[in-house]
This record gives C-alpha cells, sequence and structure tokens, in this order.
C-alpha cells in the first residue's frame, strides 16, 4: 500500500516507467522470457514499486496492452493521412504511413499486443483479450474510411469493410513475424507495397471502373467516372 506521505506523481511515474520497459523488453525479447526484474532494471524503479502497480507480470501485460492501444490510437489519429479528403485516399496513405514506419531495430516498429498474443493465446485468456481488443480497434480506424470508400465508389459487393480491415490487420502482423525471421524490415515493406497493390485493385475490379475522385465547392469527396 502507498504510504500516506508519498508524493502521488512518484508513483504514477513508477508505473508509466514499467510500462514503457514492457514495450522495449516484450518486443525484443517476448513476453514469456521478459522477468519481472529485467522490467524493474529497465525502468530503474524496485520490484517493491512493481508489485504496487501490478499484482503480477500476467496484469503489467494486460496494462500494456491497453496502454499500447491509447499509444498506437493517438498516433494514428494525429499521422498525415487524414488530410486526404477521398477515404481511399486516406486508406492507401494509412499503408505508406504504416510503410514508414519500418524504421530501426525489429522491435522499434514490431507490434507488442502482435508479439505478446503469439505466445499467450491459449494461456492466458486476459493478456489475449486485451490484445485482441487492441488489434480490432485498431481495425475499426481504418474500417471507417474503407467504409466510406466503399460507399462513395459505389461498391456494394458481399466483401465488407470490416473483414478488409482485418486483412490488412493481418497482412501487417504477418510481415512483422517474416521481418523477424528474415532479419530485416525489407519483407515487410514488401508485404505493405503488396497489400496496397491488393486494395487499388479491389476497388478498381470491383467498380469496373477507373475513377477519379475530387472534391466538389461543399467540400465532399465525389466521384468521377472515365471509361473502362
Amino acid at each position: 500500500m502507498r504510504e500516506g506521505n508519498q508524493p502521488k506523481h512518484l508513483g504514477l511515474g513508477a508505473r508509466k516507467k514499467l510500462l514503457d520497459a514492457s514495450f522495449v523488453l516484450i518486443r525484443e525479447k517476448g513476453y514469456s522470457a521478459t522477468s519481472v526484474d529485467e522490467l524493474c532494471a529497465k525502468a530503474g524503479v524496485t520490484k517493491g514499486a512493481f508489485f504496487h502497480h501490478f499484482q503480477s507480470k500476467d496484469a503489467l501485460a494486460v496494462a500494456a496492452a491497453n496502454c499500447w492501444s491509447e499509444v498506437s490510437r493517438t498516433l494514428f489519429q494525429t499521422a498525415p493521412y487524414h488530410k486526404h479528403r477521398d477515404p481511399l485516399d486516406r486508406v492507401l496513405a494509412y499503408l505508406d504511413f504504416r510503410k514508414a514506419l519500418l524504421k530501426g531495430e525489429i522491435a522499434d516498429f514490431s507490434c507488442l499486443v502482435g508479439t505478446m498474443v503469439q505466445e499467450v493465446y491459449g494461456t492466458h485468456a486476459e493478456i489475449r483479450e486485451a490484445c485482441e481488443a487492441s488489434l480490432s480497434g485498431h481495425a475499426a480506424m481504418v474500417e471507417a474510411d474503407i467504409a466510406a470508400a466503399k460507399k462513395l465508389y459505389g461498391i456494394f459487393k458481399k466483401w465488407s469493410a470490416k473483414s478488409l480491415a482485418l486483412h490488412a490487420q493481418a497482412v501487417l502482423q504477418g510481415a512483422f513475424i517474416l521481418a523477424k525471421a528474415t532479419g530485416g524490415s525489407d519483407v515487410a515493406a514488401a508485404s505493405i507495397d503488396h497489400l496496397r497493390r491488393y486494395i487499388e485493385l479491389l476497388f478498381k475490379a470491383d467498380t469496373g471502373r477507373k475513377r477519379r475522385s475530387r472534391v466538389d465547392r461543399s467540400g465532399h469527396a465525389t466521384v468521377r467516372q472515365t471509361g473502362h
């Protein structure tokens, strides 16, 4: 229990330091291989501080997944691809942004929740659920633009915006796995390029026409058709 005279901000600082440490170590080593002692050492806090904020390493993992969702949401909500008025352009620029993030070591650009869920999906239900919520929540952000693009381009095929958004996440998570297997980001970048081309072809094939978007005077994106 926190001592009555302990400044509140110090405790909050320790918690944040532990979450930040988990972002680094779990992506570097995996969840199972990361110990509480290593997390404390990386964060520069005591083991007592760890157990003040988290009952167990599993509890930290759930909190880390939730924190990862918040950090990722802020990053992507403020990303430059939102400047495009055409929703299809936003989807394609989102993929360009994902590709641009493939910098540094693999642990720097890989996904925390994707890394954890691969290890614990069958053994730690609470962590799996937190990871699923993070992945699905991110996909929902992309889903909104895909749905808007389907409406704008008049696509009424059975495939759903949700299924395409989840497919995009599957490709991205698979790209991270391939990057780990090959020791570099080139294969991940190529996977994103293929996904981008697939989405472009999907919209072109389903409309049956080449379409160019424009913005009318009201500021809304509209579509003008050209020949086959």
